[in-house]
């Protein structure tokens, strides 16, 4: 799949390449020799980098895949918007005790680089072909990719470059910030373009949709989704945001069945040059075990409720934790030797500290200890969404192909989704019977997505442990139960905890549901005491404030986008 990607593709159009006595240009874009020139490479080979560039933005990179735009080097554990997400709302532990340093500008560049000198220049340098050959398919997608990543640079960073961006001939080495309200207004009219593009007749279509197959109607379903998702995310500032929202609601052609969801499935069918493998697999099915820590705040919450999901997010390789049901181990677990700390007994959370029972072996929140030798024992990612392993109470160190061997999935656009963010719009108008609805259907279909998924991926696995419909049911209910007896800030908290959980591997939903409401506030807080102001938008990238001269670095990551405009960040700090 990845081999006709870097090798067949132009990092920009020819004009630019004209400037052989720069190194740079306005959004740290130099010239890549294994790069392609217009004139060489065809309209498809642009369409599959753009696709799989564009997965990357989230998943990040395949532990520096030379075939990928991942090259600054650093952390590859900490790359990719969904993980990003995940830290910062305790899906995944965040290594790093203070929001003001966890996170630094050169954490940034591969994420921009990625998306500016891969997905929009190829997306450029593809599209005068795809016009003059009436490739209207090709150019939908490219449409509908543009838009999305687009949307997600602004909910990342804020003001982003874009009118002024990767002009071709007449390309900006300093193109100036465009506002993220009208980048937000910009991709909705992309969309509605794209949309007329995936309705017209293609003289040929793409060689190989990753998505959808060729299958125009659910791209259209998906346009749609991505608009219910832009006015979601701007209801607090858009008066129109839920009558426009309820619009294409009514209209029915919206991501409503899982069948529709739009995905990107990793096939694994290479673990080096190209790596094809769930990127999150791949970084932690290793031999010497696993690299990212999990929640001990998502774990313990996921446990002690018997969320039938949990055997299916994650995987123990042992049934000890040290503290828990063996003795404590400063090499191993070193806050097991340790009090909890007096913010978390004044926040209610002196007894969840540091380890968990039944084998759970994470970190907490902003847990920055060193890396002990426990890659072999500290729990890893299951066989949702990423392709790893069951588990089946087996208590097996992972191996290299353990597991479903990395045939993960990318959620991105999905029908539990949906019904989530229309129970968050019902929530928002004071309609808590119809929140109830659509939170509990958003459940259902989420449940029957993650118990599904292990059909066909690994043949090993003891599929006794996984629950019954009974279990399921009794989960259903009692959140619905939980949802009832709560009180106002209650049911948000309810409504919080089901869409985390819920969108498990999608860290961009929820670090943005997080921010645009303020939920849940039942997170377990930073081990810092004082950790700084939680992070509303990223540092610009290091390399493109040293090249852009409109771009100036913020004083700081307080500074929220165009649609938090909540006086403060979440309370949960």
């Amino acid at each position: 799949m990845r081999k006709i990607n870097k090798y067949l593709t132009v990092i920009l159009s020819g004009a630019v390449l004209a400037f052989t006595a720069c190194e740079t240009t306005e959004l740290d874009l130099t010239a890549n020799p294994n790069a392609l020139t217009p004139d060489q490479a065809g309209v498809d080979f642009y369409l599959s980098s753009i696709q799989e560039d564009f997965v990357r933005q989230f998943e990040g990179d395949a532990d520096f895949d030379i075939n990928d735009n991942w090259t600054s080097g650093g952390n590859t554990n900490g790359d990719g918007f969904n993980e990003l997400g995940m830290q910062l709302t305790r899906i995944l532990n965040m290594n790093g005790r203070n929001y003001n340093t966890v996170y630094q500008g050169s954490d940034m560049d591969d994420e921009w680089f990625n998306a500016y000198r891969g997905i929009l220049a190829d997306i450029r340098a593809m599209m005068p072909l795809a016009e003059e050959a009436d490739l209207v398919h090709h150019i939908g997608i490219a449409q509908f990719i543009e838009a999305y990543l687009m949307i997600s640079l602004v909910d990342f960073f804020g003001d982003v470059p874009y009118s002024e961006a990767i002009q071709g001939a007449e390309q900006n080495f300093n193109p100036a910030l465009d506002s993220g309200a009208s980048i937000y207004d910009a991709m909705l009219v992309l969309l509605d373009e794209a949309i007329v593009n995936f309705n017209a007749t293609a003289t040929a279509e793409p060689t190989v949709d990753f998505y959808y197959g060729n299958d125009y109607d659910k791209w259209v379903r998906a346009a749609n989704t991505l608009k219910l998702k832009i006015y979601l995310q701007r209801r607090l500032v858009d008066t129109n945001a839920a009558a426009s929202f309820n619009a294409i609601i009514a209209g029915g052609n919206y991501i409503q069945d899982t069948a529709d969801d739009f995905v990107y499935n990793w096939p694994a069918s290479s673990a080096t040059q190209p790596d094809a493998r769930h990127p999150r697999y791949g970084l932690n099915y290793q031999a010497a075990g696993a690299n990212d820590y999990m929640s001990n705040w998502l774990m313990r919450l996921m446990d002690t409720s018997d969320d039938p999901r949990t055997r299916y997010f994650f995987y123990r390789q042992t049934d000890a934790v040290p503290g828990a049901e063996i003795a404590p181990n400063e090499e191993l677990l070193n806050c097991s030797l340790e009090a909890a700390p007096q913010h978390y007994i004044d926040a209610g959370f002196g007894d969840n500290f540091c380890y968990l029972p039944n084998g759970f072996w994470g970190r907490d929140h902003g847990d920055a200890d060193g890396v002990p030798p426990d890659g072999l024992l500290r729990t890893t990612f299951g066989t949702y969404p990423v392709g790893g392993r069951f588990d089946d109470d087996s208590f097996q160190s992972i191996g290299l192909n353990s597991g479903g061997e990395g045939t993960g999935i990318t959620n991105l656009l999905t029908a539990f989704g949906v019904d989530l963010m229309r129970a968050e719009m019902a929530l928002a108008a004071g309609n808590t019977g119809e929140a109830r609805t659509f939170m509990l259907a958003g459940l259902t279909k989420n449940m029957a997505k993650v118990q599904g998924f292990l059909a066909g991926r690994e043949a090993g696995a003891d599929v006794s442990f996984a629950p019954s419909e009974g279990d399921v049911n009794s989960y259903i209910t009692q959140v619905g139960i939980n949802f009832d007896d709560a009180d106002s800030d209650g049911k948000w908290d309810v409504l919080g905890e089901q869409f985390f959980i819920a969108h498990f591997g999608n860290g961009v939903d929820p670090y943005n549901f997080y921010r645009r409401t303020g939920f849940p506030t039942t997170l377990q807080p930073n081990l810092e005491p004082d950790p700084g102001t939680f992070i509303r938008s990223m540092y610009y990238p290091v390399n493109a404030v040293n090249n852009n001269s409109n771009i100036s670095q913020k004083s700081n990551q307080s500074q929220p986008v165009f649609w938090d405009t909540n006086a403060s960040g979440p309370v949960a700090n």
